[in-house]
Formats: C-alpha cells, structure tokens, sequence
C-alpha cells in the first residue's frame, strides 16, 4: 500500500453512546456475526457459513442497501484469453480513475480474483444479460473503462439481480440466520479485541451479540450529503462504530458524486446509470452544444470525477441553467428495452427519455474512505473484519472506477467470509467467554435536539462546504460548525436510533471536514478551487485518521 499521511488528531468522541452492562442484558450468541447485508455482507455469509454459524444483522429489510440500487453493472475480464481486453488493462483504468493512489497489489488481486468470483455467481444463480447478436453475455463500457468489460442484468438492475442471488442462497442455508430493523448501536471491544456488537431493535431493546468474529458490512454515508443516490439507511453508521472502537480511517475526504441523477422539483436524486452514456447519450446544455466534448479524450465518459466537476462549472458558467443527458438519436425501442427501470422512473415524472432531454446534477454516491483494511478485510481491531463500502481497501484510490464495487464487495466477502470462519473455529475454546465491557455514561447529560432539523442541517453543510468543489473557507466553516453542533449532539444521551444515527453523521461529516481541510490539493473526487493543482511530493498518499486513545469512555 502507498504511504499513509501523518495521523491527524481524531474528533473527540465518547466511546459508546449508550451506558451499559454487558452482563445485564440480553444475550444472543452467533459464530461469525455480519453486519450489514449488501453484496459484501452476503457473499462473506455464505462463506463463513461453510464452517461456523452466522447471524447477519440489519438495519431494514435484508435487500434495502446500495447494492439494491445499483444500477450499473459489475467490471470483469470473465475471458481473460480474449484479444479486446486484459487483466492488465482493467488493471490500468482502474489506476488511472483512481489518480495514482491505488494500491497496486489491491488492484492486481482484485481484477485477477474477480473472474472465478463472478462465475460462481451465475453458477448460483445470477442472470446476467445475454448478447443475443454474438452470444454469451452481454458487455459494454461505462465511464473510464477502455474496453467492453461491464456485466448488466435486466439492462439498470445489476445490484438488485445479484442482491437477489445472494439473498435467496442466505436465506436457504441452514447455518444462516437473519435479525432484520435492528440498528447496532456500537461495536463491543474488550481487552482489545472486537466480541461482538451492542444491538437495538423494536422487540427487546438493547440487546448483545456477542461473536467470536464480527465482519462490518455496514455500507457508506451518503445520506450525510443534502444531494445524494443512496437509500436511507446509508447514514456512515458503519464508519462511525469503526471510528468509536479504535479503528484507523484511510481517506474520509474522498467522496464519490456521480455525475448523472435526475433532478425535478420533487423528485428524489434517482441515479441515471453510467451505461446511459455507455450506450451513446450525450451530456447537453440548454442550447444543445456537447460540452465534454473537448474537454476530455473520452468526452461523456470520462471518470466520474472530471464529468462531475465539468457540469458544475458549465452550470455555473451559465448562471445555473439546465444541464441534460441526451438520448433522443439513439433506438427508442433498444432504449426502453436496455433501461426498462430508468424508463419507468421518467414515466413517473412526466418524461420520456427517448424523446426527451433529460435534466440532471451531480449527487454524492460512494464513499471511498473508510477502515482500513488489510488483503483479507481485517481490521486493526483484533476479530474485526470490515468490507465494502465501509472499507478502505486500496481498490479505489481517490475516485472509484465504474463498476468496480459491485466486484470489491464479491473479492473481499469472499476472502473475509473465508478468513473469519477460519479465525472462529480456532477460538471454539473461548465459547463460553463473555464480554464483560461495562460503559458508564449516567454522568452525559440529556438535551432536547430537533433531529429532523440537525439532520438537515448536516446534510445541507455537508453539501454546500463539502461538495464537487470544495476550498479552505468552505471546508474551515463546516469544521467550526460541525464541531459547534458536536459539542452538545455527540455528548447527548438519545433513547433510540434516530438519535444514534443523528451522532454517525455528525461524527462521520467532522471527520471528512478535517481530512479534506488537510488534503491542500487537488486530486480524484477531492477538488479544492484553492488548490486546483496535484501535489504528488506531499500528497501521494493516504490520509489516516483515528479516535485518540486517551479519550475517556
């Protein structure tokens, strides 16, 4: 891996938000417990479950994540014995969208063990489009991608297609069991190791769960953006509990914003895939005139980054008028048979995007930045793993490739799942061992906070400082406001998981504030006005965050 920065001081923070007695409450036992239930969680189910038994645990309905709403396709070289593509050549986009900060052993193993991955897959059961012209599956290209290479099922709903794939597997195997609307509070340490997690849901209340191994998969923080693709649940819960247990955060200030959701009064920022434009549709201004074009030798699809920031500025160069993806040269007919969800959803709002222009912004959409992780997603904390979005494995660098997460998730769930079995069937020795962490907290005093107005506030912040196009007295004001707000939210005792959810992103915006405030350049998703230039000699490398370990509980 590349060379981690200074450790920057962390964001004081208390080490759990609620008081407990772990020997007081109520118990649930699992060998491997999961967090979350995106592709990441799901594929390290079903390899665990080879072995030892595994409670996977979320905060809605099992399928509510981002690999649900996924859109686009998975990026794979499943033939890598055929001439219009490589290994090496995914290797080589995934490097340049990710502006010289991946990890080039990530990157070679990932790309390399995507193949027998993705295979499985449809060999379980997944159904990926066919190429009816010339046979086998369907590929095509997306933004930075040089080669033909993305998988598609049912033209826009990859993720909800592999999201079924794998939920229908966990759901049949007999060592899986699921605990769905129940939102984990934190992470439970003792003596330096992760025991399993502190649990709420509406039917007993607090709970413990205690394991001998537990894999975060809790997903991203998009949601602390006012302008966002992500569902509800994607709050940074995840990166937050990491945070509050001692784990180091690589590159929080990295933030994803693609470039193409749609944008009416009314209307949630509904992401319009990047294989839009892989098809042909063209990026216009209300005049007409392509204005990638020139701008960039792969014009519409360029890496998410350049065509994000390119509409902001033609935005602003036109004073805030429209910006539109235009598909009305291509087939009408492919069109609503390639994207038949992205078709009903303009139907609901009164458009038809065959014949119509379509008005677009960019959206904050994947979090680059998380725990840091090793090749097998485990953590710095000891029986902890953390994979998927919540991660920072190296893949992704400072701008993700297209495609590419959907593929992370499958690598690592596989590796983690393996590798947390493994670690679980060695500790059959500890079984009866409780975790006897007790947090006293009775001292924190209670304040009255209007959630839904905090909230949206921090959304509102986030996205006005901390945006496509950030600068130092942007990013300055949100750290001096967040950490204002912090002084009474992050001290407060809340009864329940509007309240612990208000805490994850207030905690999980502070600390992109303070890392995007030390990054002074410019580079991938992280673009500041007031350093619009690379800085290779003092920033080619990670940014590295973690809870001071003095803080008293």
């Amino acid at each position: 891996m590349l060379a981690t920065g200074e450790l920057l001081e962390g964001i004081p923070s208390r080490r759990y938000l609620v008081p407990f007695d772990a020997r007081e409450l109520p118990l649930r036992w699992a060998g491997v417990l999961v967090l979350g239930s995106g592709v990441a969680g799901l594929s390290a189910a079903l390899e665990a479950a080879q072995s030892d038994s595994v409670l996977i645990v979320t905060k809605a309905d099992a399928p509510e994540s981002n690999t649900n709403w996924a859109q686009g396709g998975i990026a794979v070289v499943l033939d890598p014995d055929v001439p219009d593509d490589s290994y090496e050549r995914h290797a080589k986009d995934t490097h340049v969208a990710g502006v010289d900060l991946c990890d080039p052993d990530v990157v070679e193993f990932v790309v390399r063990e995507a193949t027998p991955r993705v295979r499985e897959l449809i060999a379980g059961g997944a159904c990926f489009d066919p190429d009816e012209e010339r046979g086998g599956l369907a590929r095509t290209k997306e933004g930075g991608h040089t080669a033909a290479r993305i998988l598609h099922a049912a033209g826009d709903a990859t993720g909800r297609e592999i999201q079924r794939t794998l939920l229908e597997r966990t759901r049949a195997h007999p060592r899986i069991r699921f605990l769905e609307h129940a939102f984990v509070v934190d992470l439970v340490t003792h003596q330096g190791q992760c025991q399993g997690a502190l649990v709420w849901d509406h039917g007993q209340g607090l709970q413990l769960v205690a394991a001998r191994v537990t894999i975060l998969a809790a997903g991203g923080a998009g949601r602390v953006f006012r302008e966002t693709t992500n569902p509800h649940v994607a709050t940074g819960d995840g990166i937050a509990m990491a945070y509050r247990a001692g784990c180091k955060l690589l590159d929080m200030e990295f933030m994803q914003f693609h470039p193409t959701t749609l944008y009416v009064a009314g209307a949630a920022r509904t992401l319009l895939t990047e294989a839009l434009r892989g098809e042909g549709a063209h990026l216009v201004d209300e005049q007409g005139v392509r204005f990638m074009v020139g701008r960039h030798d792969l014009a519409e699809l360029a890496p998410r980054d350049i065509v994000s920031r390119e509409i902001v500025k033609h935005l602003q160069s036109r004073k805030g008028v429209g910006v539109f993806l235009d598909l009305r040269h291509l087939d009408a007919d492919h069109l609503r048979k390639r994207f038949p969800g992205i078709n009903r959803i303009c139907q609901t709002f009164g458009f038809d995007f065959t014949s119509e222009r379509i008005p677009i912004r960019p959206s904050a959409h994947y979090t680059i930045g998380g725990v840091e992780i090793d090749e097998n997603g485990a953590t710095s904390v000891p029986r902890l793993f953390a994979i998927g979005e919540v991660s920072c494995s190296g893949l992704h660098g400072a701008n993700r490739l297209a495609s590419n997460s959907l593929l992370e998730g499958l690598v690592y769930g596989y590796r983690a799942g393996r590798q947390a079995a493994a670690l679980a069937t060695e500790s059959l020795g500890d079984a009866a061992r409780l975790p006897l962490e007790i947090a006293k907290l009775e001292s924190k005093r209670r304040v009255e906070v209007d959630l839904e107005d905090m909230v949206a506030s921090i959304r509102a912040l986030s996205w006005r400082c901390m945006g496509v196009e950030r600068d130092g007295e942007g990013l300055e004001e949100a750290e001096r406001q967040l950490t204002r707000w912090g002084s009474y939210v992050l001290d407060a005792l809340f009864a329940g998981p509007r309240g612990w959810e208000l805490q994850n992103m207030l905690t999980v915006s502070a600390l992109m504030a303070k890392t995007a405030l030390w990054r002074t350049e410019s580079r991938g998703a992280h673009h500041r006005l007031d350093y619009p230039e690379r800085a290779d000699e003092t920033f080619n490398l990670h940014s590295a965050i973690q809870r001071p370990s003095e803080d008293p509980a």
